[in-house]
């Protein structure tokens, strides 16, 4: 299996990219976000790769980092939810703000992916392994443009948690002791990871 390449980008297309690695011509399929910074970067370069092979076929999938490939792996866990509509997810948001979409139930905005369609953005939001793998990882985006970055109202902290196994007052009150402590303006993100916290065995 393949985990990883280092080489020279030779080529690309629309969602994919040859990679030359001493002298082997490797094909990714990736994500439009993996296929720009690829094509922004001079010299060598490492990829991340998941391997999928089929009876017909060995498909390798390129990343440019590490939280690109687990939202990749966590998207394909999702009934119905192929390789295909994954990087078609990862091409339109970030790790970061598909996470925050997914935590604060962003429907809208996740069935506004080119080529997704609002029956598929309903499936990975109510995907019970996609909201879990979203808490925590709701941060806010560098460029300002992540849905966590909004100030959100408590019941989407509180609604979050409750999908995630806890009680209604057990979750509110942890979303109400975390806003006591971060003030009334902490981030929906903020909310749902400190709360945890809150909940969490001591």
């Amino acid at each position: 299996m393949i985990g990883m390449l280092t080489g020279r980008l030779v080529e690309t297309a629309e969602t994919t990219c040859v990679l030359d690695v001493q002298g082997v011509g490797y094909l990714l399929s990736c994500s439009r976000k993996t296929l720009d910074a690829m094509t922004r970067a001079d010299g060598a370069q490492r990829v991340l790769v998941e391997t999928h092979l089929r009876q017909d076929a060995i498909t390798l999938y390129g990343f440019c980092d590490a939280a690109e490939r687990e939202a990749f792996r966590a998207l394909i866990e999702v009934k119905t939810v192929g390789p295909q509509k994954a990087l078609l997810v990862l091409s339109g948001l970030t790790p970061n703000a598909l996470a925050a979409a997914i935590a604060a139930k962003e429907r809208k905005r996740l069935s506004e992916v080119k080529g997704l369609g609002a029956a598929t953005a309903n499936r990975i939001i109510d995907e019970p392994a996609m909201q879990k793998w979203a808490v925590g990882r709701a941060t806010p985006e560098a460029d300002g443009a992540g849905v966590a970055d909004t100030v959100a109202p408590p019941d989407d902290a509180v609604s979050a948690l409750i999908n995630l196994g806890w009680k209604r007052i057990e979750a509110v009150g942890a979303v109400s002791r975390v806003r006591a402590r971060l003030g009334d303006d902490a981030a929906l993100g903020v909310l749902i990871r400190e709360g945890l916290k809150e909940l969490a065995p001591r």
